[in-house]
């Protein structure tokens, strides 16, 4: 029997299966992985095992990755409501998953989250994080919302794991989920290899597929996004042919070439009559010769600063495009760089994580409220939603602590505002605030502040009034 959305599921099969060689490469490049042959430049057998590859594209990728961190999820006048998205995010435990999803979206250009009914009466939404590799969805650009999402299973559990090295299978999918705007449909291949048949439905009405994407470097008219590494993948290319050469000219020409005139074959025989190894005449300290007219000298050893000096050019290159500190590359000069021009370095890099932030931020925001959606909650709530992230520009403890202090004591901020701009999660915010509850300390200072504000100063300057009234003698 065909399936009502046979058409739907034989199309993102092909939106997925289309993009599985470019997923490959991106995947290649970010593991460190790359073969020299791939990028054109054919060894020898004797020095393929000099052949070294530079991870430029994981430095840069990392880089950024490292400073995309929630700390939470604000909406405005419902602390009650901030506490439970949380809550769900913790019971799914997004802290970790949240960072594959954005790596994903860094090396692939994209990444996925789902939101499913919870498995038990009250247990939270389910959010999952997936991959690129094995989902794909139509996105309406006029409402910019995923319309319809596919994800495939492509590994039997039954089977033996594929190796990192073969981490995407051409065996076709045995099992796929597919989500639609009123329901998500569980399939599965029957007999293994056949046509799809269903064999769960998830009905929700709720007009929409539990599904929201994240991408990286979307652009008004191409929504899906790129990869982060696509500045830097050319010059990686560069910098391993040149590694590569600069191994094989270190390995041969290095170490200064010695030659022999007028010697004879007995010279380089041991007392046996058999060859001496190369390798004892290469490294040995002393050539003894037999024949007076025997001459032996050297060449001079090659420079290998060209090689250097095109690696750092090459560094400098990566360094423009990507806004990483020089220091993050290997770049060092005579005298080291002082602690204000390190901060001033990373203000590319901090600019672009805040950049990742906003993006991705209001990724995570449609995310939960999908959530609140299948909890039956009004979404309507989480229009205002704001997300918390930590600082990218990563102050030192001392500095945030002395700024956030000053904010505090000229009145700017409150107690609590500190507290999450020193970064504190929501679980040590409330110790914070419950540990302020019980201190006897602070319930002294607040009764005496609230005893001492029994009269103000304008009671005061009006009993000073009246006084001086009672004390003023009429004029004579």
């Amino acid at each position: 029997m065909r399936l009502p959305f046979a058409d739907t599921v034989a199309r993102l099969e092909r939106k997925l299966s289309g993009g599985t060689n470019t997923r490959a490469r991106l995947d290649r490049y970010y593991e460190g992985r790359v073969r020299l042959a791939s990028i054109g430049l054919s060894l020898p057998p004797e020095m393929r095992q000099m052949s070294t590859v530079v991870n430029w594209p994981a430095l840069y990728v990392d880089a950024l990755e490292e400073r995309l961190d929630v700390e939470g999820f604000r909406l405005d006048g419902a602390a009650d409501a901030d506490e439970r998205l949380w809550e769900w995010w913790q019971a799914n435990d997004l802290d970790e998953e949240s960072q594959l999803a954005h790596l994903d979206a860094l090396v692939y250009g994209r990444a996925f989250v789902t939101v499913g009914t919870a498995p038990e009466e009250g247990a939270p939404p389910v959010i999952r994080v997936e991959s690129a590799r094995t989902m794909a969805a139509d996105f309406d650009p006029y409402t910019r919302r995923v319309t319809a999402a596919l994800r495939v299973l492509a590994e039997d559990p039954e089977d033996e794991p594929h190796d990192r090295a073969d981490a995407h299978p051409t065996a076709p999918p045995y099992a796929a989920r597919l989500y639609l705007p009123d329901r998500t449909v569980s399939l599965e291949r029957v007999p293994r290899g056949g046509v799809w048949q269903v064999t769960g439905e998830d009905v929700h009405q709720l007009g929409r597929p539990l599904v929201e994407m994240l991408t990286n470097r979307g652009r008004a008219g191409e929504r899906s996004g790129a990869s982060e590494m696509r500045d830097v993948i050319g010059l990686t290319d560069a910098a391993c042919r040149t590694l590569t050469n600069m191994q094989g000219a270190q390995e041969l020409l290095a170490v200064p070439q010695r030659y022999v005139l007028g010697a004879r074959q007995e010279d380089f025989q041991d007392a046996h009559g058999q060859p001496i190894p190369a390798w004892e005449a290469y490294i040995g300290r002393f050539l003894m010769l037999a024949s007076e007219d025997a001459k032996a000298g050297q060449f001079p050893a090659a420079d290998l600063r060209n090689f250097t000096e095109v690696m750092n050019l090459y560094a400098q290159l990566v360094a423009s495009v990507t806004g990483l500190p020089p220091h993050y590359l290997g770049q060092s000069t005579d005298n080291p760089a002082s602690a204000d021009a390190i901060r001033s370095s990373e203000a590319r890099l901090i600019k672009r994580a805040e950049r990742k932030q906003r993006a991705f931020g209001g990724a995570w925001e449609r995310v939960m409220r999908l959530a609140m959606l299948v909890e039956g909650m009004d979404p309507a709530r989480g229009t205002a939603m704001e997300t918390d992230w930590r600082d990218a520009a990563t102050p030192t403890v001392a500095a945030r602590a002395d700024a956030v202090t000053k904010l505090v004591a000229a009145g700017i901020l409150p107690v609590e505002a500190a507290w999450e701009q020193l970064g504190y999660s929501p679980q040590y915010r409330a110790r914070l605030r419950s540990l302020t509850d019980t201190d006897p300390a602070v319930r002294y200072l607040a009764a005496t502040d609230s005893s001492s504000g029994n009269t103000g100063p304008d009671d005061d300057s009006e009993d000073s009034d009246e006084d001086g009234d009672e004390d003023e003698e009429p004029a004579a």
